[in-house]
């Protein structure tokens, strides 16, 4: 069963919250410093990331599992949140430039499921960025916090998800190398202790960030995929038989 909204929201109001959601930001514009006429969509809880986005995007829309429940959330054109299946998202092909994914896959019923439905709705050569839990971090262990609900994935685990799904990984992150102690969110420390993780153990950071690209021409994948080193030709073309047939 999934985290509940009223859960995330409460989870965002307090220091921890607060700490992450700075911390991850921090990542998130430095991969989407800017959002200027784009169409943006958030699946899972992505309304404390999203939220300086709105000035600048053409569109951005918070669509929640139902299982976690929503929030009503407005902008300047109403609101932006929408309920919905994991599995039959309400949104047409191709439309949006850039997909953000939190607290969503950890708790996936079908996780290839959700992964096609972002690919199908998202435009070629966009970008989803998916936050996941780091197995090997603090947070995913800890029942205080959201990001300990669910199965948490390795980079490893995440890549291939993304991959599988026909999006093309291109950059990593990480953020939250603090342990989740509410002590150790001041606002020196916490970036201290950030500035340190990211250069002294990478791999065990909090959350796993990957940047993903859609591409609509993949390498295949798996054992159903051949290489054709060299054309084969054979036989005569149907029209060709014909002719012969005809001429005698």
């Amino acid at each position: 069963m999934r985290e509940t909204v009223s859960r995330l929201e409460s989870f965002y109001a307090g220091p921890l919250g607060r700490a992450a959601q700075l911390m991850v930001a921090r990542r998130l514009q430095t991969l989407w410093p800017d959002m200027a006429g784009r169409n943006v969509l958030g699946f899972g809880y992505g309304w404390p990331y999203l939220k300086p986005y709105l000035k600048s995007a053409n569109r951005v829309v918070l669509a929640m599992p139902e299982e976690q429940g929503a929030l009503a959330h407005e902008n300047a054109r109403g609101v932006m949140t929408c309920l919905t299946e994991e599995g039959r998202l309400p949104f047409s092909d191709a439309t949006f430039d850039h997909v953000l994914c939190i607290h969503a896959l950890e708790e996936a019923p079908d996780l290839r499921v959700l992964l096609r439905e972002l690919w199908r709705v998202t435009r070629p050569e966009g970008r989803i960025v998916a936050i996941a839990a780091n197995r090997a971090g603090l947070w995913a262990r800890s029942d205080r916090v959201p990001f300990g609900a669910g199965r948490p994935f390795s980079r490893t685990q995440l890549r291939t998800a993304l991959s599988q799904a026909g999006f093309q990984p291109t950059v990593w992150s990480g953020a939250l190398y603090t342990p989740p102690w509410a002590r150790l969110t001041g606002p020196k420390l916490m970036p201290g202790f950030e500035r340190f993780g990211e250069t002294v153990w990478p791999t065990f950071s909090g959350l796993v960030l990957v940047e993903a690209m859609k591409r609509l021409y993949a390498e295949p994948k798996g054992p159903d995929g051949h290489l054709v080193r060299r054309p084969k030709f054979g036989g005569n073309p149907v029209a060709n038989r014909e002719g012969l047939n005809r001429d005698g």
